[in-house]
């Protein structure tokens, strides 16, 4: 495991040098966007306005920012000129997109949080600086959110992929098109993990006493293995905002039962589960955040605000897209998600403490009913929201594999492998938070930090004047993108010490 640790980091720091040299890996190849956890319509025509006659430039109306922007759209100007921008055509309002980015943003990740808390403390005064946490990740996050469409505006670009070549270069296109691909799988494999533990719990409450193997096997092959073999999954869009209203009511209820200490000693269902997932509280609070097991709670963190890949869509489709109603779009949807994510990471620590299990749920008695209508709904949910995230995966392996005659049998057989591996190794890894930090840690902070940064900068240096300011952003940038690789790697180091 430490060698494999060290490859993985010692990879990324060598890739991430020769992008910087435009050295070429591989063949170019089309970065796959994987759909949002809850999709909107899909995209329009797209084009940017003209940068000379937005009012938002004004600096009157937005001072120093408009400033700043307004000397982003004069040094563009240029391109704009040789027709290289042309106009947008995106038609959804603001409040729709503020809707399906909280939507695509918040997911299940959210219930592994409580344990990344537990991961550096035990006394209740943790809660506090993990809810700082909470909130300084989600403001990283949406600031290289907000870079990414700001790379697209620059270039003129429309996709992820797109922004990407012009930005940074078509010779290493391969690099986000393989994070992207990758952080679909491990997606995947943490709906699965969770769709075991959900359904296990379930069936238990039913008083079915089956296994988890037996429970995930019965699921995998009744429901996820055909769904996935769909081959319009546009009628399974509805079911995301069912996951989006469970997902408030777990909060609600994990309050309820945080408020009625319900599982304090004494409590109604303080006796229902073993005792390692009754509550427990220690001494370390908040100094342990000042440890480097803090690092498991950002990759986790890393994980769960992941919705950059679908940056792009969100500026293409947004009626109007200027830079400061795209920005309201991303600041809105982020500060939104970072209360939600904070509450029931709180919430959660509070209530087991040191027992919060990797799937917070887990802790709930299989008698509460409260939290058994919780479960239900998050297990429908990402029943239906499974195939999203698969048809991602597949698809991306099938696209960075070149395999263009894609038979019904072909896509047959690699949803069954693909499928099968991801069950084996939901029935071997015990607990999901570890997929949910490791895979923050790398992939997450990558597309979070350190490719906004890079495609930020790359759009820069190719306009004609850039200004002091936007050389000044971009080295801010690239400060965010070094201290996320620092926390990812330290992050990676800790889960791997925690294994042992």
């Amino acid at each position: 495991m430490r060698v494999s640790s060290c490859a993985i980091s010692t990879a990324a720091l060598v890739a991430i040098c020769l992008v910087e040299r435009g050295v070429a890996f591989a063949p170019s190849v089309k970065l796959v966007q994987p759909a949002l956890s809850s999709p909107s319509s899909l995209p329009t025509p797209f084009s940017v306005r003209s940068l000379k006659q937005q009012q938002w430039l004004q600096p009157s109306r937005l001072g120093k920012k408009a400033t700043l922007l307004r000397e982003s759209a004069a040094a563009a100007a240029p391109l704009e000129e040789g027709g290289e921008l042309p106009k947008g055509g995106g038609t959804a309002s603001i409040s729709a997109e503020i809707f399906n980015l909280i939507k695509g943003i918040v997911g299940a990740g959210v219930l592994t949080l409580p344990s990344g808390i537990a991961a550096f403390g035990n006394a209740p005064s943790a809660a506090i600086p993990a809810v700082a946490m909470v909130g300084i990740i989600g403001a990283l996050s949406s600031y290289g959110f907000g870079l990414i469409g700001r790379a697209c505006a620059l270039t003129g670009t429309t996709s992820y992929d797109s922004a990407w070549r012009a930005s940074v270069g078509e010779n290493s296109d391969w690099i986000p098109a393989w994070s992207v691909t990758l952080i679909t799988v491990f997606a995947s494999l943490s709906y699965t993990m969770i769709l075991k533990d959900t359904f296990h719990s379930l069936v238990m409450a039913a008083g079915y006493n089956f296994s988890k193997t037996t429970v995930l096997l019965g699921i995998t092959s009744t429901m996820l293995f055909p769904l996935c073999l769909m081959k319009n999954l546009s009628s399974l869009a509805p079911f995301s905002l069912l996951g989006s209203l469970g997902m408030i009511y777990t909060a609600v209820a994990m309050f309820i039962r945080f408020a009625d200490k319900s599982y304090q000693i004494a409590g109604r269902f303080a006796a229902d589960m073993p005792v390692a997932l009754q509550p427990s509280f220690g001494a370390v609070g908040a100094a342990g955040a000042f440890t480097a097991s803090a690092s498991i709670l950002v990759g986790m963190l890393s994980t769960a605000y992941m919705a950059h890949f679908n940056a792009p869509k969100f500026y293409t489709e947004l009626k109007d897209n200027t830079i400061p109603r795209y920005l309201t779009v991303v600041n809105v949807s982020f500060a939104a998600s970072i209360a939600i994510f904070a509450a029931m990471a709180a919430l959660g620590f509070l209530t087991f403490g040191a027992s919060s299990s990797g799937l917070i749920l887990n802790n709930y008695s299989p008698k509460d009913p409260l939290m058994a209508l919780s479960k239900i709904a998050v297990a429908v949910s990402l029943v239906f929201s499974y195939p999203l995230a698969f048809v991602g995966a597949r698809d991306g392996m099938l696209d960075l594999l070149n395999i263009k005659n894609r038979s019904n049998s072909l896509v047959n057989t690699m949803t069954l492998g693909i499928m099968g591996s991801l069950t084996v190794a939901a029935l071997i890894i015990p607990d999901v938070s570890f997929v949910m930090a490791f895979a923050g840690s790398t992939l997450g902070n990558a597309l979070i930090y350190i490719f906004p940064a890079l495609m930020f900068r790359g759009a820069i240096r190719k306009l004609p004047n850039p200004t002091k300011l936007q050389k000044f952003e971009v080295k801010a940038a690239l400060c965010s993108a070094a201290v996320g690789l620092g926390l990812g790697a330290m992050g990676v180091v800790k889960l791997l010490q925690s294994t042992r």
